[in-house]
């Protein structure tokens, strides 16, 4: 299977059917959705839900999300009956840190934040990743301009598998009308001008007419990437 017929096959379905055909042009291998319960996500899961797809659910918990995002995961599960599985940071990694550095050090410094990222993000993925052969994300092409050119489909050499995006090409009008036809549950702090939801101490509301991203990691300039996706 390469990239060229998978997003063939996929470019001009809807959601749920991308999602449907991915199990089937994938019927042997493990094919995992990484949620972080933002709204994409969010339309995600109700889509693998609503069909009981075969697609493995895990999200990453940093320990510094906001409260709100923890009672939005009980709810989605309870709404939809499905499991999350769930991986946390090396406990070692942490404490290691925090003694090191003290809890905000990622305030101090571009490296600073990036090595807590990674700690709290990246090497609990590795570890949710193991196995997999399609990875699906809730990206979009307007969320960022390092996004903006991504395809549906890509190949991770790194991880050697095929990472699936597909809402890459949704407008953020079109997301919202899914979640409100649905009635899809989300975070209430999107109301309150938090576009997108990170940790906690990393992400502030955003002003009328700022990029949905500059919530992140404010103090910086930055490509408001964890690494995740970058």
């Amino acid at each position: 299977m390469d990239i060229s017929t998978i997003e063939k096959t996929l470019v001009n379905l809807s959601l749920e059917e991308r999602l449907h055909v991915l199990t089937q042009l994938f019927p042997e291998e493990k094919i995992v959705f990484s949620t972080s319960f933002g709204q994409e996500d969010q339309a995600i899961l109700y889509a693998i839900a609503s069909q009981s797809l075969a697609i493995q659910l895990f999200t990453l918990d940093t320990g510094r999300q906001f409260q709100e995002s923890y009672e939005l995961m009980d709810l989605t599960t309870r709404k939809y009956q499905i499991t999350i599985d769930t991986f946390f940071p090396n406990t070692e990694s942490v404490e290691k840190l925090v003694k090191e550095k003290g809890f905000n050090s990622f305030y101090s410094s571009v490296e600073n934040r990036k090595e807590c990222c990674f700690i709290r993000k990246m090497e609990p993925l590795s570890r949710a990743l193991q196995g997999a052969k399609v990875w699906i994300t809730g990206l979009r092409a307007e969320q960022s301009e390092n996004r903006a050119n991504m395809p549906i489909v890509e190949w991770d050499e790194q991880r050697q598998l095929f990472k699936i995006n597909p809402l890459i090409d949704w407008t953020f009008d079109e997301l919202n009308q899914y979640l409100l036809d649905h009635k899809i549950p989300q975070n209430p702090l999107h109301k309150k001008g938090f576009i997108s939801i990170g940790c906690a101490p990393c992400t502030r509301a955003i002003a009328e007419g700022e990029h949905p991203r500059a919530g992140r990691w404010w103090w910086e300039n930055s490509q408001k990437e964890c690494g995740l996706h970058a």
